[in-house]
């Protein structure tokens, strides 16, 4: 059997390049303009390679009963790691996925299909722009991880779009976001700000190091308008390979007091990650 090579190709938002895992048969990293994207093992759709995404998973895990098959939105498609992963842990879940670079979309259906009956359906477009058309109250979750290069664009970070997401998302629907920032936080804290005008309940789940801003580094947002349970989601993410920590209540209020959120007119991306930081999209 041939060697598998690495991919290059041109899409319409940078250079994306497919690397294959020596370590493991059929496993790809994705980069776009170098920076790392997605890591997917098409024999091992279960695993997840990054600290975010294995956090986005434990959310997943715990957000509904084993096994339930869900409506999940991804806004930022990647290599379809979660997408995949969600079809093999909920069989039966329906997913639509919204990428703005057709051709990145292109690309990793060429090189890395997804399995028959996979129940994903991908969609060339902006990500605010698709939910605000998408039938309201039609998903069970929104999962945003679209980074433009490596920072979350400015028109994903208001309180209008916000509100796009949640109306797209049925009552008990739940919101996951995956967002990077370092010490003193202004974004991290605008951003829950932001979605606190919109979701009653608010949790984050980030590396303590990042958390007592000894680095830059990523933080998953949850937002939904039921009480989350925190405490399964705690130990898991206690317990992972990377361990982190679950903030929600009081001590979440109290990281955040004194921002306020972000509308249209002033909104601007997320920061630059400083040069060696490992921000993953």
């Amino acid at each position: 059997m041939s060697e598998p090579i690495p991919v290059t190709r041109t899409t319409d938002h940078g250079t994306a390049k497919l690397m294959p895992d020596v370590d493991r048969e059929r496993a790809w990293l994705l980069t776009v303009d170098g920076a790392p994207q997605s890591y997917v093992d098409l024999d091992a759709p279960t695993h997840l390679e990054f600290e975010y995404a294995r956090r986005l998973g434990h959310v997943l895990d715990t957000v509904a009963e084993p096994g339930r098959a869900l409506d999940v939105v991804h806004l930022g498609g990647g290599a379809l790691t979660l997408p995949r992963y969600v079809a093999a842990t909920r069989p039966g879940s329906r997913q639509d996925v919204v990428e703005a670079d057709r051709g990145l979309l292109d690309l990793v259906v060429e090189h890395l299909p997804l399995p028959a009956g996979s129940g994903v359906t991908l969609h060339a477009a902006d990500a605010r722009a698709w939910l605000e058309a998408a039938p309201p109250s039609s998903a069970d979750i929104v999962i945003a991880d679209v980074f433009g290069g490596s920072r979350v664009p400015a028109h994903l970070t208001t309180v209008a779009y916000a509100r796009a997401a949640e109306r797209a998302l049925r009552p008990d629907g739940v919101y996951l976001a995956n967002l990077a920032d370092a010490a003193p936080f202004a974004f991290l804290r605008s951003q829950l700000a932001t979605f606190a005008t919109v979701f009653q309940e608010l949790v984050l789940i980030a590396e303590p190091a990042v958390l007592r801003g000894r680095r830059f580094g990523n933080a998953v947002l949850i937002g939904a308008h039921r009480p989350l349970d925190t405490a399964p989601l705690a130990r898991r993410s206690a317990a992972d390979a990377f361990p982190a920590r679950v903030e929600h209540g009081a001590a979440l209020r109290a990281f955040m007091a004194g921002a306020g959120p972000v509308h249209d007119e002033n909104a601007v991306p997320s920061p630059e990650p400083p040069d060696g930081a490992f921000s993953i999209g």
